[in-house]
This record gives C-alpha cells, structure tokens and sequence, in this order.
C-alpha cells in the first residue's frame, strides 16, 4: 500500500507539471512506531529497479487473505519478508511488553532507559513478537526499518539508517546516548528465550548502524528516480523523522508547547540541553528531538480528549457549542473572578480506559471546601469529599471537563522538566478543538502562556519534513561539520507560521486560582487511582 501510494503521488505529481530536476533535497516523516522487513534480495531488487516499472513491483501481487509472512519460496521475488507492516494501532504485544519490562527490573527501570515504559504499538516488542509467531520470516529479514527510515531507503535504493527521535520511540534505544542499548538489543532478540550474545548480534545487524541526526547527509537519490521522474542525480537525501516530532519542527520553538486538541488529546513540549536530562515516567514518552542535539521532546498522550468534551455538550448544553462555551464562562467568572463559592468541585471524566493515569475508567467527583479564600492569592482548600454525580452541580460540567483534562498536563509538566531548563513561554494548539475561543482563552490561562495556532499549511508535519530537508540542503551548502549550522540558526529568519489567538489574563485572581488547583488536583487524581485499583483488585496496567 505504502508503494502503490508512493507511485500514485509521484505520478499525480508529474501529471501536474511539476520540475523534478528543480528539487535539491528530500526528506519528509512516516508515521510513528509502523516497521518495515526487508529480505536478503531487496538489496538487489532497490539497486536494479527498471525505470519502466513502479515502485510496487518490489513486493509482487499477493492474496489479502494470505498470511502476513510472505512464504518462503517467494522471498527472491519480494524485498520485504512480511506482507504486511505493523503500525501504532497493532496491540497484540501485551504479552512481549511485560517481558521487556521484567527483564530490566521493571516499568519505571525501562522508562529510565528508554524514555517510555513498555507499549504495544513500539518497534522492540513488536519484534520479539514477529520473532517468536513468524520465526522463519524474522530469520529471512536482513534489515528492519522503521517507517521514517523506509521512505529514504526507496530514494537512496540502498538501505538508509534510522534517525534519532523515531528511534527513541522503540524500546530499544538509550534515550540519553541514542544508540542502541546491547541489553535491550540482547533481550529482543532472544525472546522467548534467555539473551544471548549471537541472536544480539544478529539483531543488531537487522537493525542497521546507531541512528542518525536528522541532518545527516544520506546519499544522492536514486537512478531510477533520475530516469523516471527526471530527478537532478545529486538531489541530496537526508533522514526521515516520526510524525509527531516533524509537527514540532514546524510549529514550535524551543520552549514551546503543543497542546494537540483532538479526539484524543496530546502535549508535546521541547526540552533544552541541559546538565541534567529530562525526568522519566511510566505515564510520559521523552524522545531525542530531531534537530536539537542533545535535547529532547516530552510526549504526553491522553485517550478521553474530544470525546469528553463532546459528551458534556450533548447532555448539558443541549448538543449546542455556543451554549457550551456560555456555561464555560459563567462558571469561570463566578468561581474563578468573583469566588463567591463556599466549595470547589473537580470533576473527572474517563469514557474510555485512559493512558495518564493508566488504566482509570469512569467519572469521579470531588467538593473540595475552601479554608482560605483571598482576593488576589491561591486560594486553599481542605481534603476533597468524593460525591456522587447528583451532587456535583450541573452547569459545572462543561468546564470542569476541560479544566481537569488542562490540569493533568500542567501539573505533569514541571516533574519532567530538568531544574536548569527554562520554562515555557508558548503555547500552540492544534487539533479540531483549537479553533473554539473558549477553549484558547481558558488554555491560555490554565498555562499561563500566549497561546497559538497554525497560520498557514495544516499539514504541519509533512512541512517538518521539509523543513530537514532544508536544513540539510543549507548545512551542505555552508560546508558546515558536525554540529554546526544549527536548525534554529537556519530558520531564524523564516520561519513564523502561527499566530496568536489569546493572551493569559492579566487578572491575579485567576492565576492565582490554577496556582491553587493544581494542587488538589493532584490529590484528587491520586484518590481517582486508588479507587479504581480498589475496584480492580490490583494495581492498573
């Protein structure tokens, strides 16, 4: 599918006029966590592709009800040993997942590793699954790639490295050094049985050389794209990157936020280099960023976004947005401004079995009696009742939606950030809900940060991609060495592609109102926990 859309786009392209031989560099993103296996013949087959044929002839007609290993006596034909790539929505890994886990000392030893515990749709357990279900198509794979690092073996026609960020997301790289870990290596290749030092080596040799800076200069492109589409032979490739770090290298600077408003809801946010690294969570992803050596992206992924947020509008505002937003801000302008409320409430709302906190279901609900409540300070509440829904008062729930969902990135946001590295000052927001005033003016003020929003391509990260291959193109042309020509250096002047669209409120009162919730959130959040490993029985996976 991933060739046949390659060619349908190429030709689109042509069809439309485009001058090929006017491109000095490609590079782009692929979706995160997706892997492609390659046999021993695609070396071969990349080098020798006939200029008359499409890209999709590297993996011949097949049956869709086949099984996903391609059968053995067919792999001189085809460069790929598995018909079909698993991608992020793959969750059949549960099982490889706690094994990796165990074998490190546990989940928080991994995150500490590798910058996220265990997850089904990563790479390293996605491999140890396909070793131990399809062992006779993991023997005739001789090189792994992630989807980032496919897309520039099919221009180079050569295997290209994997890059740094999108490496970060497989459980098998050490997030501090970005090379592949030997322990972590050993155990994937092994399993199910105990680690051992040739299996490692082999694994190791699938996939590919330490990854890459996406700087990197890869290779010139290809004959048969000079001969098909009239490419310039010295078009330079460079590394691909994941889809979410490229949507960062559009979008944001370092010490920006990008609060993804979607059906789920996702924080991204860069970390600087800094003496001390990023803390580390079960509950967060901390990846190498693509362009900042030595600096890293923090990831934060929620399911109950949009969803939650639609729910209170159909059975509290009458299905009707504007209705919504009204409730929203009466709320807030009682609570918030005039604080003429004798209690607070916190309401939380888990439709679906959330990721942060892991494994919380159901809707929960809190009075918290206000012991202090100054004009213009935080104010201080007593420890919170759990109530029943009857009791928590109706017109509150569009708002406390959507004040919980911001305060759980909030109060997550300094755990992680190093002590040196300075905080925040922009916030950009994206996703469907991003374009509701509302919902940027209470961002705006939940942050305490400007907030903004994408002023021009929604494509933002297919415009990452492009963006490396600029950078790249630019650093060749200075004859910049390692480490030099940096990105932030090249887009200085150039790149401005959001505007804002709220400012934090100037009141005190306001912010000192989040400055004091944040910390009965956090209780409140605990107590969410503790009932719910109650009604399990155990602690939440």
């Amino acid at each position: 599918m991933w060739l046949e859309a390659l060619d349908l786009v190429m030709d689109r392209m042509k069809a439309s006029g485009t001058d090929f031989s006017s491109i000095v560099a490609i590079s782009g993103d692929g979706q995160q966590h997706g892997s492609v296996y390659w046999t021993p013949t695609a070396p071969s087959l990349l080098a020798s592709l006939d200029p008359a044929q499409p890209l999709a002839s590297l993996c011949p007609p097949f049956d869709p009800q086949a099984p996903s290993p391609l059968p053995v006596e067919q792999n001189d034909k085809s460069a790929f040993s598995l018909l079909r790539s698993p991608i992020w929505q793959d969750s059949s890994t549960t099982k490889e997942c706690r094994a990796l886990e165990a074998a490190v000392g546990g989940k928080q030893a991994l995150a500490d590793l590798t910058g996220s515990r265990a997850y089904e749709r990563f790479t390293g357990p996605q491999i140890m699954r396909i070793r131990r279900v399809y062992p006779d198509a993991y023997a005739n794979t001789v090189r792994i790639s992630l989807v980032s690092s496919f897309l520039p073996s099919v221009f180079l026609q050569d295997f290209a490295p994997i890059e740094v960020s999108d490496a970060s997301g497989m459980n098998l790289t050490n997030i501090l050094t970005n090379k592949w870990d030997p322990t972590l290596v050993s155990i994937a290749a092994s399993y199910p049985n105990p680690p051992s030092t040739s299996t490692s080596s082999d694994l190791l040799a699938k996939l590919g050389p330490d990854p890459v800076t996406g700087a990197s200069p890869l290779g010139t492109i290809g004959a048969w794209w000079v001969k098909r589409y009239g490419f310039s032979p010295d078009t330079l490739i460079s590394p691909f990157t994941g889809d979410n770090p490229a949507t960062m290298l559009t979008l944001s600077q370092p010490a920006d936020g990008i609060l993804s408003l979607g059906t789920s809801t996702t924080f991204l946010f860069s970390i600087a280099p800094a003496p001390q690294p990023p803390a580390r969570f079960t509950t967060s992803h901390i990846l190498a960023h693509p362009a900042l050596d030595g600096g890293f992206i923090a990831m934060l992924c929620y399911k109950n976004g949009a969803l939650e947020r639609d729910r209170t509008r159909d059975n509290y505002a009458g299905g009707d947005w504007a209705r919504w937003g009204a409730m929203v801000e009466e709320e807030r302008e009682k609570r918030e401004r005039k604080r003429d409320e004798a209690a607070e409430y916190l309401g939380f709302y888990f439709g679906l079995r959330e990721i942060i906190p892991p494994g919380v279901q159901g809707s929960f609900f809190y009075k918290l009696p206000i012991l202090r409540n100054p004009s213009l300070h935080s104010p201080s509440y007593g420890t919170p009742e759990r109530i029943d829904e009857s009791a928590f008062p109706m017109t509150l729930h569009p708002l406390s939606t959507l004040r919980t969902q911001l305060l759980s990135i909030l109060s997550r946001i300094p755990q992680i950030l190093p002590p040196s590295a300075p905080p925040l000052n922009r916030l950009i927001l994206t996703g469907g809900s991003s374009a509701n005033p509302v919902i940027q003016q209470m961002a705006a003020d939940v942050f305490g940060l400007p907030a903004y929003v994408p002023d021009g391509s929604k494509e933002a990260a297919a415009v990452g991609g492009a963006w490396l291959a600029r950078w790249a193109w630019w650093r060749k042309q200075r004859g910049a060495g390692l480490g030099e020509g940096t990105f932030e250096e090249m887009t200085a002047s150039l790149r401005e592609n959001v505007k804002k669209v709220a400012e934090p409120s100037g009141d005190e009162r306001v912010r000192g109102f989040y400055e004091g919730m944040v910390v009965s959130y956090r209780v409140c959040e605990d107590m969410v926990v503790r009932e719910c490993e109650e009604r399990e029985g155990g602690p939440l996976a």
